[in-house]
């Protein structure tokens, strides 16, 4: 009996092949749209993470509880060897380095003053948890043994009117006590960031030059973080949290960190499903249109059929396999559609760089990512909702009396 329905289904939607292809495609281009909607969401979301974290962030980081809010100097971070000791042994650490901060003054041989924050950083770590030694338009990253080496960026530059080799004065306030602490430097490396609040106001030092100048001994204020998988850095029930957030210390995570940019891909979620509601709903009318039509072109044999003994639910079967079938031959097109679609721009990558979003700045092509689920969630969704969008052109055949059909089709 389903083998008859479904080659009857077939050969009912083949009898007008314009209308049939018209809403097909209509249905295939939904579905290929939602399957690159979700691609290049989650490439967007890939990009700005791996944006966020590499360039200076990292996947988390160790801080004295209340130093993110104060940021006051003498917030070191408690039991520091232990802590870099631990992380040195954790599995789920690939990399950590060591950082100070500390606001001060930088001025040049023009007599020009800039506030910055000054940064003091390891080299040799630092470069798998940021993107300085990249960014560089000009100079060196820290090459050799000169302690006096400063890298400031291209705005700052520009600001204070420096070029590489020349000597930059910096003050800052030691940790205990308030005194000031003067050093000279001599800029050996310029970068430039994305983002222009680093450009303009940050400068970084060698990790002992910026402790000795604080006094703070060996302590550092923050310990970054790279993960072996950024997916460990979004659960919530690692371990690694609680081990690491003891003694005084606190570890967050990008999420926490960058809360808004989380908002962000929270609602991009629920956007995407309503952007597919809205989109299915408008295809809905497309297919119970294509469906009363076939219908009304074949008001005479429904009439016969109702006549010679087929029930409403056998009727009503029929419309719904035609749905069915029309459904499948809109996935099929759609899932080509989408996948080439989506292929040729995960290759080529889409430009959205310099545009900023939620403190992000976006530094490289956002490619769309193609995943299994794209193909298995969505045309599913496609064929059931094709399904209903037919169970009323079906309640309405189930519902037709025999004569008023034959009468209808004279």
């Amino acid at each position: 009996m389903f083998l008859i329905l479904i080659k009857l289904a077939w050969r009912n939607i083949l009898r007008n092949k314009r209308r049939t292809f018209i809403a097909a495609t209509a249905i295939s281009i939904g579905l290929a749209a939602l399957i690159f909607l979700d691609a290049l969401m989650i490439g967007m979301e890939e990009n700005m993470v791996r944006t966020a974290t590499a360039s200076f962030l990292g996947d988390a980081q160790i801080h004295r509880e209340g130093f993110r809010d104060e940021q006051e100097v003498t917030l070191t971070i408690q039991n520091t060897d232990e802590v870099t000791g631990n992380l040195s042994k954790e599995a789920y650490v690939q990399y950590f380095t060591r950082r100070t901060f500390a606001s001060g003054m930088i001025r040049s041989a023009a007599n020009v003053n800039s506030g910055i924050v000054l940064v003091g950083i390891h080299p040799p770590t630092e470069k798998y948890l940021s993107q300085i030694d990249d960014t560089l338009v000009e100079g060196v990253y820290f090459e050799g043994n000169k302690d006096n080496d400063i890298v400031i960026g291209a705005k700052l530059a520009e600001i204070l009117e420096v070029e590489l080799g020349d000597k930059v004065p910096v003050t800052v306030s030691q940790a205990y006590g308030g005194e000031f602490s003067q050093e000279g430097f001599r800029v050996s490396g310029i970068f430039s960031f994305a983002d222009e609040g680093m450009n303009g106001g940050m400068a970084f030092i060698r990790l002992q030059k910026a402790q000795e100048m604080l006094g703070i001994g060996k302590d550092v204020h923050e310990i970054a973080i790279k993960f072996t998988s950024t997916d460990y850095s979004q659960n919530d029930d690692l371990l690694f949290w609680k081990t690491y957030s003891k003694h005084g210390n606190e570890v967050l995570s990008w999420t926490e960190l960058l809360p808004q940019l989380k908002a962000i891909f929270d609602i991009s979620k629920y956007s995407k499903y309503i952007t597919g509601f809205i989109l299915f709903i408008v295809v809905a009318f497309g297919i119970i249109n294509t469906l009363f039509m076939s219908l009304y072109e074949r008001m005479f044999e429904f009439g016969v059929l109702r006549a010679v003994g087929t029930r409403p639910f056998g009727m009503a079967r029929l419309i719904l396999f035609e749905a069915g079938a029309l459904a499948i031959v809109s996935i099929t097109i759609g899932v080509i559609l989408g996948f080439v679609l989506t292929a040729i721009y995960a290759r080529v990558g889409l430009n959205y760089t310099g545009i900023e979003m939620m403190g992000v700045t976006i530094q490289e092509f956002i490619y769309p990512a193609l995943t299994i689920q794209q193909f298995i969630i969505y045309p599913i969704s496609v064929f059931v909702f094709t399904i209903i969008a037919g169970l009323y052109p079906a309640r309405y055949v189930a519902k037709m009396a025999p004569v008023d059909a034959m009468r209808h089709s004279l």
